[in-house]
Formats: C-alpha cells, sequence, structure tokens
C-alpha cells in the first residue's frame, strides 16, 4: 500500500515576491522574471494542492481535512502592516459579510472564511520583520527621539497604545504627511550617507520608497515601522505569531505554517483593501517582547518548534548523510525538502519537492544525499 505521494502545490504571483528564491529550490524555469512570493502547500478552497497518484492527479482534499496552510515564501518588498482575526471574531466577521453580499472575492472583503491564521516561520535566510508593539519605554524613547512625533506624545500618555496607534490610524492624509514626510526626507537621508543599518526604521521607510520621497498620500504604515520591535531572525531560527499581533514581513525567506485560513486586516503597505475600523477591533494594544525561537531537540534528527495551538507542528528534519530516520503519521502530514536527495518510502524526492504522507503511516527516510527537510503535521 503506497504510504506517501508527491504533492504539488499551487505558485502565488505578487508583487512583492521575488524572482529567483523560490523557481531555483523548484527548478522553475523564470525567464520572464515573474515574481514568485508564496508556494502553497495546502487544502484552502482558493489553491488546493495536488496529489501524484497512478491514475493521475487528485485533489488533495480527497485524502481528508487538513486544518493547516504550508507555505514557502520569499520577500522581496515590504508586506502588508497586519493582524490576523481570533477563530470567534474571524466567525462573526465572515457572517457579517456574508448577510451584507459581499462576494467572497470581492477586493473589499476583510473575510475570506471562518478560520483564525495563528502562524509560526522559519527562516531559511537572515529575515526581518515587525512583530509587535515595542515596550513602553522604548516606544516613549522612539517618540521623543524624533521631532516630528512629539505632537503624538501626550496620545501614548506612557503606556496607552490604543490611544497613539489609533489616533494616528485615524489622522486625515494631511495630516499624517505632516508628520510623516520630515520623518522621510530624514531617513533617506540616513540611509544615503550610511549612518543607519537594517536594526533601524529609517532603513525600512527608505526602502519602502526607494529613496524618493512622496509629495503627499504618505502610506501610514511608515508609523508602525517606528513603534513595532524590529526583528532579525538567522536561518533556522522561528517567530510564532498569534491573532492580534500587529507585524509585517519585511525581507527574506522562510517557510511559513498557519491555520487553513486566509484573513488579513491590513493597516498599510498595500494596494489591496485596507479597513481601519475594521482593523482596529482586532489589534491587541499591549508591548510585544519577541521570542525567537531555536527550536527543541527530539533526537539527533529532528527538531521541533514550539507551537501553542492545535492546528499544527512543525519540525525539522537533517539527515547528515545515507543515515535512515523513521516517522510515525499520525494525520495528513507533510515533508518539504529544502536540500539534499531523500528516499521517501521508496521514492525519490530532491530540493523543492513535497511529500504527502497518509494518516497513521510508519514511513522510512533514506538520505540519498546529506539532506534537510521541514515536516509539517497535526499535534
Amino acid at each position: 500500500m503506497q504510504k506517501a505521494y508527491k504533492l504539488h502545490g499551487v505558485h502565488r504571483h505578487y508583487d512583492w515576491g521575488g524572482d529567483e528564491f523560490i523557481p531555483n529550490l523548484m527548478k522553475v524555469n523564470n525567464e520572464t522574471k515573474k515574481p514568485f512570493a508564496e508556494y502553497w502547500m495546502g487544502a484552502h478552497v482558493s489553491a488546493p494542492a495536488l496529489i501524484e497518484t497512478k491514475e493521475g492527479n487528485v485533489s488533495i482534499n480527497e485524502f481528508g481535512s487538513i486544518p493547516y496552510l504550508f507555505k514557502v515564501l520569499d520577500v522581496a518588498k515590504m508586506l502588508s502592516i497586519q493582524v490576523h482575526p481570533t477563530k470567534e471574531n474571524a466567525i462573526i466577521g465572515f457572517e457579517l459579510e456574508q448577510q451584507a453580499g459581499i462576494p467572497i472575492d470581492a477586493p473589499n472583503r476583510n473575510y475570506k472564511d471562518q478560520n483564525h491564521k495563528p502562524e509560526i516561520m522559519v527562516a531559511l535566510s537572515d529575515f526581518w520583520l515587525l512583530h509587535g508593539f515595542l515596550a513602553p519605554e522604548l516606544l516613549a524613547e522612539r517618540l521623543q527621539a524624533f521631532s516630528c512625533f512629539h505632537s503624538l506624545l501626550n496620545h501614548f500618555d506612557g503606556a496607552d497604545y490604543q490611544g497613539l496607534y489609533q489616533f494616528f490610524m485615524q489622522l486625515p492624509s494631511q495630516a499624517a504627511d505632516k508628520i510623516l514626510k520630515p520623518l522621510i526626507i530624514e531617513a533617506v537621508a540616513a540611509v544615503k550617507n550610511g549612518e543607519v543599518d537594517k536594526s533601524h526604521p529609517h532603513w525600512w521607510a527608505n526602502k519602502y520608497y526607494n529613496g524618493v520621497v512622496p509629495e503627499s498620500n504618505i502610506d501610514k504604515g511608515i508609523f508602525s515601522i517606528y513603534i513595532l520591535n524590529i526583528v532579525s531572525v538567522k536561518k533556522h531560527q522561528a517567530v510564532f505569531q498569534g491573532a492580534g499581533l500587529l507585524h509585517a514581513y519585511l525581507e527574506g525567506q522562510n517557510i511559513e505554517l498557519m491555520a487553513n485560513s486566509d484573513n488579513v486586516l491590513r493597516g498599510g503597505f498595500t494596494p489591496k483593501h485596507i479597513d481601519i475600523d475594521e482593523l482596529l477591533k482586532h489589534v491587541n494594544f499591549a508591548p510585544t517582547y519577541p521570542e525567537v525561537l531555536l527550536g527543541d531537540n527530539i533526537n539527533d534528527n529532528e527538531t521541533i518548534y514550539p507551537c501553542p495551538v492545535q492546528d499544527f507542528g512543525l519540525s525539522k528534519i537533517v539527515l547528515k548523510g545515507t543515515e535512515s530516520y523513521t516517522i510515525n503519521s499520525l494525520h495528513i502530514e507533510m515533508l518539504l525538502v529544502i536540500e539534499g536527495e531523500v528516499d521517501i518510502d521508496g521514492q525519490v524526492f530532491k530540493a523543492g519537492e513535497v511529500a504527502m504522507v497518509k494518516p497513521l503511516q510508519e514511513i522510512s527516510l533514506l538520505g540519498i544525499q546529506p539532506s534537510l527537510l521541514f515536516k509539517s503535521f497535526v499535534p
């Protein structure tokens, strides 16, 4: 009986994606330099993966339900400032939009499904992201450090995250421009003169506008760069992000595992729908103290990344050479080969290929050469 199958995911060509990393990983010709932003491996209704069988390719849904969505990302341009709802709020928001008659694929639709979207990412390169509000003393120092922010100090008043963020995000464009334009002028000059690096918000404000100061209608997402934690994640380190956490990916490549949802509420850095009032309902207005996860070694071959949810789990498997390693699946699992070449239950999988493992199977992994895999599973 066949236990493992080759999985063919779906490429997403969003304009923020790079044009080399995913094509190189998956041996896809990209002479036209099309952006390859994401590779989806899952059963989401908008892009279900196909499974290779002896009878032909079939939808992954024919093998059972999968509560998670597995992805590879290449972040060349900054992603939107965003937050994800809780499961309870996703159900409420989805039903309200259904009752309002907003089509599921409408550009002004906030809720694409009724699920929450907690997520964990593991860096495949040096990776940078915005991750939750700065600690109160750091945020107060940040507002004090830039003269254009001094008018906002009273709105923060020591630790009023909601008062500060809500006031700024609801400012008319002209009023926001008066604060942000001098900031971007300073940022562009600082980068040009080599005064800052990627740990400084000026770096990312300059990157977003590519060194050119806009005349007006400045994206309010710029403000978030200065009040959120800028986090550097090294290769194979991880970060977990739950509901309500304001965040944005800035640069790099990673794998991402999340609940099977596409619910995103956006607050800047995107041509997509932005609904500030809806966003504000779901933000956790509290400081975040970033935790970069190294993973816990469960044996010499496998390292598991802690995920405080029931929807998914993630581990890294290293085969040092022609050694074998056995796994036992409880539910549908996926094995993404990032490096090397592996025999999985009698089939050869090369870098960029994915194996789907059926539930309740004992599977042998045999390294044909030194290999690195990531395994998605249900705890």
